[in-house]
């Protein structure tokens, strides 16, 4: 998981919304009236994803477990435990079928305060609580909510979860080098395609934890390897790169 910008609304759709959660409200607080508002709400069900896919990860992955295809509009905390957040844009994110269907479901683990204790990206930083191991491509929950969080999408038992994160982390060592090899070469537009690539690789969270190893040259360099950390080095030093990276 990383973390995410969420982009306001426009008046428009936020009066839109706003009608339709006054109509829920009307209709009785049920998760059956804010299942059946759902439904019908086709036109701003688009709107909405427009938006989830201007703010997604990689080339539209779900923000959960970053390595499918967002595909449902997912409400974060589920109609059946708020049916009065059916439509609040802030509770909205973009999953997988898998992640919003099999794992998630109605499930919302809380503290004992009420506090939720699943990751939002749209609201937190998830390396709060997260701390991915590039080599193994396995989680480690740092916190009650990472925990929780890792148990509920399976983050770490979904082993084709694991190993795509291991793979992504070979395929960004490689396009690190390669980007070093292309710009030393004077190559360019070709060193810019290789960056731009880094910045839209399908899992996004693998590339999030090597750029943040820049704040730590001596782990960088045991982690990547001499020359994949110097080609890393070179490029969080690069005026610009498309795509703008991740820190």
């Amino acid at each position: 998981m990383i973390p995410l910008q969420r982009p306001p609304l426009n008046d428009e759709l936020a009066a839109e919304l706003a009608r339709r959660t006054e109509a829920v409200r009307r209709a009785g607080l049920t998760t059956a009236s804010g299942r059946a508002a759902w439904r019908t709400a086709r036109a701003p069900k688009a709107r909405l994803r427009a938006l989830l896919h201007r703010m997604s990860p990689g080339l539209l992955r779900c923000m959960y477990c970053g390595d499918n295809l967002g595909t449902d509009i997912d409400h974060f905390e589920p109609i059946a435990r708020a049916p009065l957040r059916t439509f609040d844009w802030h509770n909205h994110l973009l999953a997988c079928a898998y992640c919003n269907s099999n794992q998630k479901r109605d499930l919302f683990p809380c503290d004992p305060s009420g506090e939720p204790l699943l990751i939002d990206p749209a609201a937190e930083d998830p390396a709060d609580h997260l701390l991915l191991y590039l080599e193994s491509g396995a989680y480690q929950g740092l916190t009650a909510k990472g925990r929780a969080t890792i148990e509920v999408f399976a983050l770490n038992s979904r082993a084709e979860l694991v190993r795509g994160r291991r793979l992504a982390f070979a395929v960004v060592k490689a396009l690190l080098r390669d980007w070093r090899a292309r710009t030393e070469a004077g190559d360019h537009a070709t060193a810019a395609e290789v960056a731009d690539a880094l910045d839209q690789l399908w899992q996004a969270d693998v590339v999030r934890a090597v750029h943040r190893l820049t704040a730590n040259p001596p782990l960088a360099e045991a982690v990547l390897g001499p020359e994949a950390a110097g080609a890393l080095a070179a490029l969080a030093a690069a005026p610009y790169r498309p795509g703008g990276g991740r820190n």
